[in-house]
């Protein structure tokens, strides 16, 4: 049983030392550590413990991610010598093991919290002042002496946009009632091409529609170009330089008529254009919490709000929105308000250096600077790139090929950016990760013995220089 919020904190003017708003990654690490410091916590979960990554997001997603690519394995297993025989697949299944495994990790999740200590409610919360939080279920009220909050992000829609009330967004898209045989995404994102290659390995027809001329913007170009490449291959369609005009409910399913005049059929129309900060109805006003002009709460390199004694993290501050980055943001807050006692000095969270993957098939693995920003930042950039069919490939049949690129300033020498599309790019960029943080050198790559064999192994073989790049001056 975690402790009471009785006033035993470090000032009894206070109930609890901290009270976090939001079971998700970041508020659950930040409510365990500071309850670790020895600090009375209080946090409140309105909906499922571990928030969007664990009970609709990065979790959910990686393991449908693998159930498509099953259908892979089983096309490909016959170069090898395997004979398989006709297969199916059960959606309603992968639906309850999915909801079995998010439960059970929903369980560690409270669980943890109990064990450190922090007293867990499950309702809303909201600001009534500064230092006052009203919990809605039982209408109490409780004053921190910190707060945090953690609230995460929310999926976009386009409310004006007649029909809207048909679609789906990430939050419904894994509990479908039934597999859509036809799905339209909308949207250009990491999230809407994930569940692009998710669907179409799963057996359905996908139709991406996005407003720019290719997706994934801001990524490298060279991984944006192969992913769209590797998945038209794949049959996916895309429809570009387009948006939705309506979407109309037919006896046969849904039509999305778009702005160029395409008539898009589908069981399903997913909508993922992006999240937004979950601030609504927060009560921020109540407690004079800011906004940026994004509608994100403004922090600083802290994670403090402009009331000193409030903080927040993770999506709802939408700087970086990636699952580590909101729980080492909650760490950092935990340690710099209650860490002292133990030695630890306040700290902050580099954002700089992300290691960060795409779960489409192929995957994409990215961490420092595209090529684009390394030549505008950069007086002089090398860059070697390299593109090759991986080992399975070889016998499968398989047209997927596996592209790596490293960026280096020609001055120094130094990793500027590595970017890898094929299988295994999320475990490879981890690892390289590691490296650029350090500081890695193209000559520290070169001096690295290879694994053979291995796709990895052609990171630390790329001797020759495919371009060098000078900005002009």
């Amino acid at each position: 049983m975690g402790r009471a919020a009785t006033g035993r904190g470090a000032d009894m003017e206070f109930d609890v030392d901290l009270f976090v708003i939001g079971g998700g990654s970041g508020g659950v690490r930040a409510a365990r550590i500071a309850a670790g410091h020895g600090a009375t916590v209080m946090l409140a979960e309105e909906f499922r413990m571990g928030g969007t990554c664990v009970i609709r997001g990065c979790v959910p997603k990686k393991l449908y991610v693998l159930a498509g690519r099953f259908a892979r394995d089983f096309r490909e297993a016959r170069g090898f010598g395997w004979q398989v025989g006709e297969t199916s697949h059960d959606w309603h299944a992968l639906v309850a093991a999915k909801e079995a495994e998010i439960t059970r990790l929903e369980g560690l999740y409270a669980k943890g919290q109990t064990s450190a200590g922090v007293t867990v409610v499950k309702s809303r919360a909201v600001l009534e002042g500064p230092h006052t939080v009203r919990i809605l279920d039982d209408n109490r009220v409780v004053r921190a002496k910190h707060i945090l909050i953690a609230t995460g992000g929310r999926p976009n829609l386009d409310s004006k946009l007649p029909g809207i009330e048909h679609v789906v967004t990430s939050n419904e898209v894994f509990d479908l009632k039934a597999f859509p045989r036809r799905l339209v995404i909308a949207g250009g994102g990491y999230i809407a091409l994930e569940f692009a290659g998710i669907f179409r390995d799963l057996g359905a027809d996908v139709t991406v529609i996005y407003r720019g001329d290719k997706p994934l913007r801001g990524f490298d170009e060279d991984l944006r170009d192969g992913l769209m490449e590797a998945y038209r291959k794949a049959g996916i369609r895309f429809v570009l330089n387009d948006t939705f005009a309506s979407i109309e409910k037919t006896a046969e399913g849904l039509v999305g008529h778009t702005k160029g005049g395409e008539q898009l059929a589908a069981d399903q129309i997913l909508f993922a254009i992006g999240r937004s900060p979950n601030v609504e109805g927060l009560g921020l006003e109540k407690a004079g919490v800011a906004l940026a002009k994004d509608g994100a709460i403004a922090v600083d390199a802290a994670s403090r709000t402009n009331v000193p004694h409030i903080f927040a993290v993770g999506d709802v501050t939408n700087r970086v929105n990636l699952t580590p980055v909101a729980i080492r943001e909650g760490h950092a807050v935990a340690d710099t308000l209650f860490g002292a006692a133990k030695g630890i000095a306040p700290w902050q969270v580099d954002h700089t250096i992300i290691p960060t993957a795409v779960f489409t098939t192929p995957e994409l693995g990215t961490v420092g600077l595209t090529e684009a920003d390394a030549r505008t930042g950069f007086p002089v950039v090398d860059l070697y790139k390299t593109s090759f069919r991986g080992m399975k490939a070889t016998l499968s049949g398989s047209e997927d090929r596996v592209m790596m690129k490293l960026l280096v300033n020609a001055e120094t020498d130094r990793i500027l950016g590595c970017h890898i599309l094929g299988d295994g790019a999320a475990e490879m960029i981890q690892l390289v990760g590691i490296a650029v943080k350090m500081g890695a050198t193209k000559r520290d790559f070169d001096q690295t013995m290879a694994l053979h064999p291995s796709a990895a192994e052609e990171l630390v073989t790329m001797r020759t220089r495919t371009a060098r790049f000078e900005r002009a001056s």
